[in-house]
C-alpha cells in the first residue's frame, strides 16, 4: 500500500490542511503555497477581511477563528467536518507572535500571558480539537512553526523565548505520544524573517520595526518559510523532518547577525 492509497476518500487526490495564522506573513504564504501544490486548504485567522482577500487570490477555504477561544475552535471542528468529511491530513500551526522586548526583571505579565495563550495554549487547543480528524485520515501531520527563540535565549527575548520553548516541548512530547501512529510531528524553527507585521506588532512602532532589519543582507521572507513547510509536508510520508532550523545566511545565531553599513 502506498502513501497515496492512504489519503482520505473524501478528499479525493488532494491532501487537506488547516493553516492557522493565515491572515498574514508565514501563515498566509503557507496557505497559498499549499493550494498551489494541489492541497485543499482551510485557512484560519481572526481577521475575516484578510482571509477573504486570501481566498479570492488562491481559492482556499476560510474561517475566522480565534485559537485562544474554545467556542471558536469548536466551530473550526464543525467546518473541517463539512469540508473534508471529518478527515484531515495536516494541521499547520502558524498562529503566534511576540510582544515586547523588556528584560525579565521588567516583564509585562500581560504580554507574557498573551504570548503563552497564543503560541502554546492555542496550539494545544487546535491540536486537541482536530487530532481525531487527523487520525481518521490515516496519513497525518501536525506541523508547528516555532522559532529559533525556542532554542536560543537572547536579551530582551525572555517572554517570547519561554512561549516558543513551550511550543517546542509540546511538539517533542506529542511526537513521543503519537509514536506508532501514522502521524508525523514536524517543527520548523525560523530565524530572522522580514514580514510586514511581526516586528511591528512586537515593538508597536514602524521605525523601530524597520530598524530590526537595517543592514541585513536578505532576511528570510514568508515565502522562504512556506517553501520549507511545503517540502516537509510533501515529502514521502515515511520521512519525518523532526526539526528544521532555517535562517538567512547573514544570521549565525538569534543574537548574532551580520549588518553592513549603508545597505
Amino acid at each position: 500500500m502506498t502513501d497515496s492509497d492512504l489519503r482520505p476518500a473524501s478528499a479525493g487526490s488532494h491532501p487537506t490542511a488547516v493553516v492557522t495564522g493565515a491572515s498574514s506573513g508565514i501563515g498566509r504564504a503557507t496557505a497559498a503555497r499549499l493550494v498551489a501544490d494541489g492541497w485543499r486548504v482551510l485557512a484560519v485567522a481572526r481577521r475575516q477581511e484578510r482571509l477573504e482577500e486570501l481566498a479570492a487570490n488562491t481559492g482556499c477555504d476560510i474561517l475566522a477563528v480565534d485559537v485562544t477561544d474554545d467556542d471558536s475552535v469548536a466551530r473550526l471542528v464543525e467546518r473541517v467536518d463539512e469540508l473534508f468529511g471529518g478527515t484531515l491530513n495536516s494541521i499547520v500551526h502558524v498562529a503566534g507572535g511576540a510582544l515586547g522586548v523588556e528584560p525579565a526583571a521588567e516583564a509585562d505579565l500581560d504580554h507574557w500571558q498573551r504570548m503563552y495563550d497564543i503560541n502554546v495554549l492555542g496550539a494545544v487547543r487546535v491540536t486537541r480539537a482536530l487530532l481525531p480528524a487527523v487520525r481518521a485520515s490515516r496519513r497525518g501531520d501536525v506541523l508547528f512553526v516555532t522559532s529559533v527563540a525556542a532554542h536560543e535565549a537572547y536579551e530582551g527575548g525572555s517572554g517570547y523565548n519561554a512561549a516558543k520553548a513551550g511550543e517546542h516541548m509540546l511538539a517533542r512530547a506529542l511526537r513521543l505520544e503519537l509514536n506508532g501512529e501514522r502521524i508525523r510531528v514536524i517543527e520548523v524553527a525560523p530565524g530572522m524573517v522580514h514580514t510586514e507585521e511581526f516586528s511591528l506588532v512586537r515593538l508597536g512602532d514602524q521605525a523601530a520595526a524597520d530598524k530590526v532589519y537595517d543592514g541585513v543582507d536578505k532576511p528570510l521572507t514568508a515565502d522562504d518559510c512556506a517553501d520549507v513547510i511545503a517540502y516537509a509536508l510533501n515529502a514521502p510520508h515515511h520521512v519525518n523532518l523532526d526539526l528544521v532550523t532555517v535562517r538567512p545566511l547573514a544570521q549565525a545565531a538569534a543574537h548574532k547577525v551580520a549588518r553592513h553599513q549603508g545597505v
